[in-house]
């Protein structure tokens, strides 16, 4: 038996984006406007909104949470700002940008495809234009031998399928996303190894996401059934049109600990571990577990399903986990215990860790647990495809020193060293979040930045849309070159 000392010699060390915070181009190209096309910008905790037409005409806007009055439809409010709209342009900066992942010596590079960019309604409709765009980005890739890894659907809707057909409330939605798919899968067969069905597949719960008026939880439990069949099918597709892709599903990880040692903190932590468990459950074993089924018993909920629907799910199982990492959370049975907010979740504060400024959790150790608990349970490779730390960058003289994220790179990294060399986990590789500058989901602002590349835009969209190489750029070209040794 062989002892790894270190990083694997074919470890993917790459980036991640999505085209809706980074690629921008709106409407360019032949694209269909996507649900992300009508919410606003925000803040911290100034939460953005959903712009929308009544039957009547009037506009309204709720919160990316909140139901959208039946009949309501998406709106573009052309006095408003929407941060997707123009997001950091990749659309037109594809190539200076990939150039400088290429500096960096990225052997991988995560991104989406807006659906409405190759189908503008989301139908059965195929824009060459917006295949042809992509082609050009995945051939850009080759080029410098950057392995494509793609997302399928990030967080977005054709508006048209949210109008029309209420989103995934619809099964059929199902047959567009694997039309899609089965265009995608044929086009790219030869450039393309690495696919994810779904971005976070267990944040998937509003209009904005997933195109349903409801904020209901059984219509967002049976939206979500309806997203498992399509990705089970699609495995089974991908792998029918070339055997050796690898097809993943990928959730937001954040595990929860116990407040204390209490019986009841445990168990609240248990419950709240298996939100996130549930989904990599169905996707990865093949089967609703039972701990949901009688969560949907107590809560009255009737998932419809049709005849074939367990057995597409049983077959469809995927080959690898993505999930994004960026902070830990702690679950408490005491209603008064101090609030902790982050990554889209509330939660409890843990008092053994600092924060960032936007109050996320700052937690190494808890990657390396979240990878060896995962590897434990499903037995399948990991790839840590969203990990980050979200801070104001300051410009000074034309520069910008990062240390702070460097600090928190380099603490992660070690920690997912520990996981490979001392628990024995199988990572695929491992792509920073927003490793340039993006608009933050969130939030909407870009004042919260991640990347290692820093772009000239401010939250309202001004700036000139330059590229500047932060400190972290330099940090992380060598963090490469050395495969992880050297941190320093």
């Amino acid at each position: 038996m062989t002892t790894t000392k270190g990083f694997p010699k074919n470890f993917l060390w790459g980036g991640a984006t999505a085209a809706n915070q980074y690629e921008g181009g709106y409407l360019s190209g032949g694209k269909g406007l996507s649900t992300l096309d009508a919410i606003t910008g925000g803040a911290y905790k100034v939460p953005r909104k959903v712009t929308f037409k009544r039957q009547d005409g009037s506009i309204g806007e709720v919160t990316r949470e909140e139901s959208l009055p039946d009949g309501a439809v998406g709106y573009i409010d052309e006095n408003r700002y929407y941060p997707s709209h123009a997001a950091t342009d990749f659309y037109h900066h594809y190539k200076e940008d990939i150039a400088l992942f290429a500096e960096m010596g990225f052997k991988c590079f995560r991104l989406s495809f807006a659906w409405s960019r190759i189908s503008p309604k989301g139908t059965d409709e195929i824009n060459e234009e917006g295949l042809q765009f992509y082609e050009s980005v995945i051939d850009e890739l080759l080029k410098y031998s950057i392995e494509p890894i793609i997302t399928i659907n990030h967080f977005d809707i054709p508006m048209y399928l949210a109008d029309q057909y209420d989103g995934w409330s619809s099964r059929k939605v199902i047959d567009y996303y694997v039309f899609l798919c089965e265009v995608i899968f044929k086009r790219f067969k030869n450039k393309v190894k690495y696919w994810m069905t779904f971005n976070e597949i267990n944040f998937l719960r509003s209009w904005a996401q997933i195109g349903i008026r409801s904020s209901e939880p059984q219509s967002k439990f049976q939206a979500l059934h309806h997203i498992f069949v399509a990705s089970a099918k699609a495995v089974q597709l991908g792998h029918s049109i070339n055997p050796k892709f690898k097809i993943g599903m990928m959730v937001a990880y954040i595990p929860a600990y116990p407040m204390s040692c209490r019986p009841e903190d445990v168990y609240e932590a248990v419950k709240r571990n298996r939100q996130q468990e549930f989904v990599m459950d169905v996707q990865c074993r093949g089967y609703y577990p039972n701990y949901q089924l009688k969560e949907f018993e107590r809560q009255g909920f009737e998932i419809v399903k049709e005849g074939d629907d367990d057995a597409i799910i049983a077959a469809g199982t995927v080959d690898y986990i993505g999930f994004s990492y960026y902070m830990s959370t702690v679950a408490s049975s005491d209603p008064n215990a101090e609030r902790s907010e982050g990554n889209q979740v509330l939660a409890y504060k843990n008092p053994y860790l600092n924060t960032s400024e936007w109050g996320w959790a700052i937690d190494p150790l808890g990657l390396r647990i979240s990878l060896s608990q995962l590897y434990d349970r499903y037995h399948l490779p990991l790839f840590v495809v969203e990990n980050g730390f979200g801070a104001v960058d300051k410009v000074e003289d034309g520069e910008i020193h990062d240390d702070y994220r460097i600090s928190y790179f380099k603490a992660h990294i070690e920690e997912m060293r520990n996981a490979i060399t001392e628990d024995g986990v199988d990572l695929i590789g491992y792509t920073p979040w927003g490793c340039i500058d993006v608009v933050s989901s969130g939030t909407g602002e870009m004042k919260k930045r991640y990347g290692f590349i820093y772009v000239d835009m401010d939250d309202k969209g001004n700036g000139s849309l330059k590229r500047l190489r932060k400190d972290s750029f330099y940090w992380y070209k060598k963090v490469i070159e050395s495969n992880g040794e050297n941190l320093e």
